[in-house]
């Protein structure tokens, strides 16, 4: 998939059509449908230079780690290579000081500023490692964004907000309990590969909740509007979009999102919910 150096904003909202037509597991461009979401709140922006961008951090690793090196480079000289390019040679890094701006999620933004959160780090550094030939993936981390990175047969975990740093155990129990409680224990199932929709996902999550906190509910409208654009299947988006929408007097819209809600969703009582909200809102309509 690759998007358009011209008209973003329908070419963005193609790309993101075809990525909601995949099937789940499909493996998808994490850094061009970032930048596509990002061009729908900004639909002016040329995102010619922000492909050439993607395109210059991958060479940069190509040129230290040559063909096919994933077969042939340890999993520490992948990491090496990748850290070189992307927190040393381009200079991006984790945005502690601002970490709620909203721009640490928006990947136009993130390539101006070189800063971000740990998930939008990520999608440049899963997708610039997928470039030159090695495996990456997100991480389903509770709380903190990481990536899988594999070479030569072997895994690393890595923290790209802490400037590509590999994790052990030891740091992962610990930043488990940081995150859920001192109860709670690394399983198995932190160490399985995100779904790339997932990533996507996690991405604008962090975009619509905070737009909700600050009661900005048109945006936050929005981003769930893109969020369904890569993820019709997902019956909670309907129901949030419906909720989000019926919050600012967009009952039209909240109707619809609810009847798509009440029609995927399969528990009866979460059914019977949609259904009274629905004839509350149409009540309201008349």
């Amino acid at each position: 998939m690759s998007l358009a150096d011209h008209t973003p904003e329908p070419e963005a909202r193609k790309l993101l059509q075809a990525i909601g037509r995949a099937d789940g597991g499909e493996r998808i461009d994490l850094a061009q449908g970032a930048l596509a979401l990002a061009a729908l709140e900004a639909p002016a922006a040329k995102l010619a230079p922000y492909r050439e961008h993607l395109d210059r951090l991958a060479a940069d690793v190509r040129a230290i780690v040559g063909d096919e090196p994933g077969v042939r480079l340890s999993v520490e000289d992948a990491q090496d290579a990748l850290t070189h390019v992307l927190f040393g040679l381009h200079g991006y890094q984790g945005d502690r000081e601002t970490y709620d701006d909203l721009q640490n999620a928006n990947l136009i933004r993130v390539i101006d500023r070189r800063k971000g959160l740990p998930v939008s780090l990520g999608v440049l550094y899963i997708q610039t490692a997928r470039a030159v030939g090695f495996e990456a993936s997100g991480l389903d981390f509770p709380g903190h964004f990481l990536v899988r990175l594999e070479s030569a047969g072997a895994r690393a975990v890595i923290d790209p907000f802490n400037d590509g740093a590999a994790l052990d155990a030891a740091s992962l129990r610990a930043l488990i309990k940081q995150t859920l409680g001192a109860d709670a224990e690394l399983e198995a199932a932190h160490y399985e590969a995100a779904d790339d929709k997932d990533v996507l996902l996690r991405l604008q999550n962090n975009l619509k909740l905070r737009l909700i906190q600050g009661q900005q509910l048109d945006r936050a409208a929005e981003i769930l509007d893109g969020m369904l654009t890569i993820a019709p299947e997902r019956a909670a988006l309907w129901r949030e979009a419906g909720l989000v929408n019926a919050h600012i007097g967009n009952f039209r819209t909240a109707i619809a999102a609810l009847e798509i809600y009440r029609e995927r969703e399969s528990r009866e009582d979460a059914r019977q919910e949609a259904a009274a909200l629905i004839d509350d809102l149409r009540r309201k309509i008349n």
